[in-house]
């Protein structure tokens, strides 16, 4: 991965050029472009994402508020670096909303929705198996939210997409230190039970992928 961030472009129109750079920025975190402890300037941003300085200012101030970027006492936005207790407490708080979510879109899910599932899933393999970093976490993402987007969910969705901000630019480094070929892959499972309709399965398999995810990242990779 080069020094700086690849911004994807917007999948959607943005009513104004504040919203535009928030949603980048903040796909950009979601999908590993910043590392734990990564310094983030605002005229470098702006730069990059041909904008002036104002809207990256609110977008970083937002995305502060959310915990995916902080302030340190010199006044740089930084991407957190993370501690054993708060990566354990993430990974609880993932489990709880994100098996409720998949619990939520059980009633939602029809032959086309599992059929998407599944194409997504295939996308998670191939990215195993062939090492492909950048496109197992954008497929992956992709999988999980999918699902969870089926039951409607508002609240649980924003905590769920928050608590993966805080995470994401730590599982990015350790797949660059390890690669991504030894992960677990829970999505069979969980798509199994989807389609037998089973709500302890599910969340069962939701527990296990987000456990053995997160869980796998010892101490000393948090250094």
């Amino acid at each position: 991965m080069s020094g700086q961030p690849e911004f994807s472009a917007p999948q959607e129109e943005y009513r104004t050029t504040q919203e535009r750079v928030y949603f980048q920025v903040r796909d950009a975190i979601l999908r590993g472009k910043f590392l734990p402890g990564h310094a983030i300037t605002i005229r470098g941003l702006a730069a990059e994402l041909d904008c002036s300085p104002m809207p990256v200012r609110e977008a970083l101030r937002r995305l502060t508020s959310e915990r995916a970027l902080e302030l340190s006492d010199t006044r740089r936005v930084t991407v957190p670096t993370m501690t054993p207790e708060k990566l354990a407490e993430i990974c609880a708080a993932r489990v709880a909303l994100e098996c409720q979510a998949a619990e939520q879109a059980l009633p939602f899910v029809g032959p086309d929705e599992l059929r998407e599932l599944r194409r997504l899933d295939e996308r998670v393999t191939d990215a195993l198996a062939e090492k492909d970093i950048q496109e197992y976490v954008t497929a992956n993402l992709e999988f999980h939210f999918t699902l969870y987007r089926l039951g409607r969910p508002h609240i649980i969705l924003s905590l769920i997409e928050s608590l993966w901000l805080q995470t994401a630019p730590l599982q990015h480094l350790v797949f660059q230190r390890f690669g991504v070929q030894e992960l677990p892959d829970r999505h069979q499972d969980l798509i199994e039970a989807i389609a037998a309709g089973d709500a302890g399965r599910v969340r069962t398999a939701i527990r296990q992928d987000i456990e053995e995810g997160l869980g796998s990242i010892s101490a000393e990779e948090l250094l």
